[in-house]
């Protein structure tokens, strides 16, 4: 079956380009495009009506609460609230319960994934097993189990000779070591970033230096054994130097940062909401600026949501013993929409970030709109305005800290192999 995106407004981030077209999905890839009007005449043909269409978002990070935390995020609402979102693969985290270090465990968690969802999932593995820091997992088992990469997500590996090991042993099997750089001492029970602001509020707060710390270790140890890596999360200016250097040194890293800490500042946990406390810690003003800078040029590669699903009872507590983390499956394209309508991204450079760097980085064909690759894409308006309403998003829990903002940008249809799994079709 052919089918055609017609009148639309193509965002090629790989060609860096928005221009008037149309999409020819045949066989549930993208099969070509066509400029003129024309279309096969056996084709269903969807006028896109001038909005934009561009490559299904690609999510490194995202927790799903099974096994072990269902009730905060099933499989299920979590491809609703991603298919709403626009991301058309979710690459998720192995701190599940119990984690995903053997490939029994990880061999159900696929079944269940594409059985509970219309998504593209693909599983990250932990780098160590119970993500205790002490004995490598089964790379080898766990990748043709179908890992893409692996984590032991926000408990770095204290010890170097072991994470030296990780990195060897990844390497020899061509797959990604995603860290999660801070060093581990510093960091234990932190609220908040250090600093007048935390001192005035009297929070538990981990200095700036942590993440440096952390990166420059790893960093060190990657240059050691030519390993593939990928920081999760950079948060402070100070990293930006760290990670530029390591790139000109023509190392195989890249980083990431979430959309939180891209969109937020300190300043906004002023009244303890909790939904407001994140992993790392929100930044400084200053930093934020800093990230948005390292987005633009390239130092940063890959923006995620860091989806953190947690129920309300482990958010209604005082601000220094509540979890951390926030849902974003649903917001992290209207959120950094934001970046776009302030004239610091450009739609192709945003895209960039979310959809084809994340896919390259993993090897995944998909990010894309070139001709034979999947046709994972996405129709949304980045203009309409809308207030949020957590109590509406699709997610199990609510707890994001952009309950009752101003956002703009919304996902109209959302196709996966050129299936529509959200928009008319489905009741949305």
């Amino acid at each position: 079956m052919t089918l055609v995106l017609a009148n639309a407004m193509l965002v090629d981030p790989e060609a860096d380009t928005v221009s008037a077209g149309s999409l020819i999905v045949k066989d549930g890839k993208i099969a070509g495009r066509d400029s003129g009007g024309e279309h096969p005449s056996d084709a269903e043909v969807i006028d896109c009506n001038g909005k934009f269409l561009a490559p299904g978002i690609v999510d490194i990070g995202v927790k799903i609460g099974e096994p072990g935390e269902r009730h905060k995020e099933s499989f299920r609402t979590a491809g609703q609230a991603a298919a709403a979102g626009g991301i058309t693969t979710i690459v998720t985290r192995p701190d599940t319960n119990p984690p995903l270090d053997n490939p029994e465990t990880l061999e159900f968690y696929v079944r269940k994934a594409r059985a509970a969802t219309a998504v593209r999932v693909r599983p990250m593995a932990t780098l160590t097993k119970g993500r205790q820091g002490k004995e490598i997992s089964e790379i080898g088992l766990l990748s043709d189990a179908g890992a893409v990469a692996f984590s032991d997500c926000d408990l770095p590996v204290r010890d170097a000779r072991t994470m030296t090991r990780c990195l060897a042993y990844a390497k020899q099997f061509g797959k990604l070591v995603v860290g999660h750089p801070q060093d581990p001492d510093l960091s234990a029970n932190a609220a908040a970033t250090a600093g007048s602001f935390a001192f005035m509020k009297g929070l538990p707060a981990v200095p700036p230096v942590a993440e440096r710390m952390g990166l420059e270790r790893d960093l060190a140890l990657v240059e050691f054994t030519g390993a593939g890596y990928h920081a999760d999360q950079l948060t402070v200016a100070d990293s930006i130097s760290v990670m530029e250097r390591a790139l000109d040194a023509g190392l195989d890293v890249s980083a990431g940062v979430s959309v939180h800490h891209l969109t937020l500042n300190e300043l906004d946990v002023s009244d303890f909401r909790t939904f407001f406390k994140v992993k790392p810690p929100l930044r400084s003003e200053e930093d934020r600026q800093a990230m948005v800078h390292a987005v633009s040029k390239g130092i940063i590669s890959v923006i995620s949501s860091m989806h953190t699903p947690q129920d309300e009872e482990s958010k209604r507590l005082p601000f220094a013993q509540a979890a951390s983390g926030a849902v974003a499956l649903e917001t992290t394209l209207p959120a950094t929409l934001r970046l776009h309508h302030s004239g610091d991204l450009s739609l192709p450079a945003l895209f960039r970030a979310l959809s084809f760097n994340p896919a390259r980085r993993l090897g995944l064909n998909c990010g894309r709109l070139a001709v034979g690759t999947p046709a994972d894409v996405i129709l949304f308006d980045p203009d309409v305005p809308f207030v949020l309403d957590r109590f509406k998003l699709k997610s199990k829990s609510k707890n994001t800290p952009f309950d009752n903002q101003l956002l703009q940008g919304r996902v109209l249809r959302t196709f996966v192999a050129g299936k529509e799994i959200h928009g008319s079709c489905c009741g949305f």
